[in-house]
């Protein structure tokens, strides 16, 4: 078979090249991505939120350090010119004022409060206004409709002017085994299927039962990430996407509830990890909401730069990171208003620009890199689906994703991770050059908190594109594991998604700086290199690559 020996002789290319990369890895400079992460996550740029101030400051200093660094802008063509931005249409949408919140058990009306007992986001429907009173409220378990695993919780209940209470994560999430991956979470575990399986349904409205364990966070970071402005790719039909209320609720709030109907919560959540679950009705419930909605369509931006191939400048190797945090909301108990995302995400953006120095200085490589700074990440992943939707560069002809978010300004660890399960080539190629500094990998720690789905890459995956996002290790040199895994949950616990992720002088960077060797030299190795990885024969996105083989012969 010609084209496997073709294949296999481009791979052993690539470890050649890949290796020649890696003992020539230009030294990165703590120091300065210790610098980038300040500035970006400095109050001045007010928690870079999507069309905002803060925006505009971010856009300046990354374009400012992209020029500075030797890129060409690779963003939307203007005149015959490339731009150093691609526009991004986003719908977005904001509760006027307080919203009127209650639910009503048997006659009796029970306020809600908005961040409290309840995190409701502003409708992306479409709506101008809600005015719902006592919606029935119907569990319907994990909310999974999934054909291919004789899997539908939802047995034709009709849904219509109806919320739905949905549990989070998968149905085997606490058993460990069965058709969802057992603790990795799938796709149907996310909060986001949630919202678009209920839609499908023709619910009036979803309520998440939140949980910390099966979200793999705690009720700051829902609320946090819930009741500020919303954002959406500008859809024709958004109702076919969005029920009118998505919403999560405390678990003690849904305890309440289901008791108050009669119902026993922890019984009906082991009948729903079963295939024999039925929908059941809180009788005598209801949910009522009143408030208005501004919505209006605005232009947020996408940041790439770019270095053309010298041979062949059509396939193309992209670095990304997202820009974009959650901006100005919600005071926290001192009052801090500001949520910096110091870790989550300037530790990204600094990232691409410390690499962007790195391959500027190099040689110029045989196909193209993009560094791709993406916006509206914590809105749903909405820039890089809005550049995998509308590429500036063939995704045929894209070599491999490889995407930053949240790495560790700590000192080195002896592993890395990639976020989630995937098996693919281009996790093959990282682990080779990996080896070079002694590093080993280790599977995502947490698969049940289904961080595949969570960064940018994964509008990539979906399309079939091999793509990774790379995840620092919990093997401290100095410390070993019990040191990686307490600070990694102390972030998770008292930072993540709250205004306290700030930039620590004690930070020294190191530890990025030597992964950024790494993942320098893998896309090094790629760039110069004549190697398509793929994915396994048994992914899910194998066959989404495939039907694109003939463009990359």
């Amino acid at each position: 078979m010609p084209h496997v020996k073709r294949f296999a002789l481009s791979l052993l290319a690539f470890s050649i090249t890949t290796a020649l990369f890696a003992a020539d890895a230009p030294a990165i400079d703590p120091h300065r991505l210790s610098a980038d992460v300040k500035t970006l996550s400095s109050d001045a740029f007010e928690g870079r939120g999507p069309d905002t101030p803060g925006e505009t400051k971010t856009i300046a200093f990354m374009v400012s350090q992209f020029k500075a660094a030797g890129l060409q802008p690779g963003g939307d063509l203007k005149n015959g010119k490339r731009a150093w931005t691609q526009a991004v249409p986003l719908l977005r949408t904001e509760i006027v004022g307080t919203p009127s919140l209650s639910v009503n058990v048997g006659g009796q009306a029970q306020a809600l409060t908005q961040g409290e007992q309840i995190a409701l986001r502003a409708p992306m429907d479409g709506s101008k206004s809600v005015s719902l009173a006592d919606a029935p409220l119907v569990f319907v378990g994990y909310g999974v409709k999934a054909p291919e695993r004789h899997w539908d919780d939802f047995k034709g209940v009709d849904l219509h002017g109806k919320i739905a209470v949905v549990l989070i994560n998968d149905p085997d999430y606490e058993t460990g085994v069965g058709d969802f991956g057992g603790k990795a979470m799938t796709y149907y575990g996310r909060w986001t299927y949630k919202y678009e399986e209920a839609a499908r349904q023709g619910a009036a409205g979803v309520l998440i039962v939140h949980e910390t364990g099966p979200a793999s966070y705690g009720w700051a970071t829902v609320k946090n990430s819930n009741i500020n402005a919303m954002f959406d790719i500008v859809r024709d039909k958004p109702a076919e996407a969005h029920p009118q209320i998505e919403a999560w609720i405390q678990r003690d709030l849904a305890v309440d509830l289901f008791k108050r109907a009669g119902l026993d919560f922890e019984a009906l959540k082991k009948q729903a990890q079963t295939r024999e679950f039925q929908p059941v009705t809180l009788k005598g419930e209801g949910f009522s909401a009143s408030f208005k909605v501004d919505s209006k369509v605005i232009t947020s931006h996408n940041i790439v730069g770019r270095i053309e191939g010298s041979k062949r400048p059509d396939e193309t190797v992209i670095y990304s990171a997202h820009w974009d945090h959650l901006g100005v909301g919600a005071p926290d108990a001192k009052g801090d208003r500001i949520y910096n995302g110091a870790v989550d995400n300037a530790t990204g953006s600094a990232s691409l620009i410390e690499l962007a120095r790195a391959f500027a200085k190099a040689p110029r490589p045989e196909r193209s890199v993009v560094f791709l700074n993406v916006t509206a990440e914590e809105k749903g992943l909405l820039g890089s689906e809005y550049y995998a939707a509308n590429p500036l560069y063939p995704l045929s002809k894209t070599v491999g994703v490889i995407n930053m978010d949240a790495l560790d300004p700590h000192g080195p660890a002896r592993n890395f991770t990639i976020s989630g399960s995937a098996k693919l080539d281009l996790l093959d190629d990282l682990i080779a050059t990996a080896k070079q500094w002694n590093m080993v990998y280790a599977p995502d720690p947490k698969p049940e908190a289904g961080h595949f789905f969570r960064s940018d890459h994964f509008s990539f995956a979906k399309r079939g594109v091999p793509a990774i996002s790379f995840g620092s290790g919990d093997d401290w040199v100095d410390g070993g594991i019990a040191a990686g895994k307490a600070a990694e949950e102390e972030y998770v616990t008292n930072h993540y998604h709250q205004p306290s992720d700030e930039w620590q002088a004690s930070w020294p960077f190191t530890g990025m700086a030597r992964d950024l060797q790494v993942l320098y030299s893998l896309g090094s190795g790629l760039a110069n290199s004549d190697a398509w990885p793929d994915w396994s024969k048994d992914s899910e996105f194998r066959a989404a690559r495939d039907a694109s083989a003939a463009e990359r012969k």
